[in-house]
């Protein structure tokens, strides 16, 4: 990966002249090549991982396992594609196994995510059969460990 690329994905925050310095490159050349990778649609977003039990956020996600017919002339594409259009759907991936699709879902609470499993994505025509699992507590997020290790150092005690 290029060593720009590698740096955004570690941390976004970083900012164009912090990133100049890292690489040995001016700051109008990082500047460029971000806007170049944006156009390009190499990078797609940036993103900040919160801490949102601090915050007292209190979402509910699910991680569903999705069984599909595949379309015709469309594969897993079409469907794919059409489920992860729902404003609920955080994420979704084709797999190999079992199941087809993994498709990660956030609502306000348990309610909200059942019914857009009830409703949404159960009913759509070439969705075989879903198996959701709730997500309890992160510990890792995107690399990023929830809680960072605090170093204990002790006084050596001696007799």
């Amino acid at each position: 990966m290029e060593p720009l690329l590698k740096l955004l994905s570690e941390n976004a925050a970083l900012r164009p002249a912090q990133m100049a310095a890292m690489l040995n490159l001016t700051e109008a050349d990082v500047v460029a090549k971000v806007s170049a990778y944006e156009q390009d649609q190499i990078i797609l977003g940036h993103r900040t991982i919160l801490n949102e039990e601090k915050l007292g956020m209190e979402w509910v996600r699910a991680v569903i396992e999705v069984k599909i017919t595949p379309e015709r002339e469309g594969g897993f594409d079409r469907l794919a594609e059409r489920v992860a259009k729902y404003r609920e759907v955080r994420s979704c991936y084709l797999m190999s196994g079992s199941y087809d699709l993994l498709v990660i879902v956030e609502g306000k609470n348990l309610r909200d995510v059942a019914m857009f499993v009830s409703e949404k994505l159960a009913t759509i025509q070439g969705v075989v059969s879903t198996a959701t699992h709730f997500m309890l507590k992160p510990y890792k997020i995107d690399g990023v460990l929830m809680k960072k290790e605090v170093n204990e150092e002790r006084l050596q005690v001696s007799p």
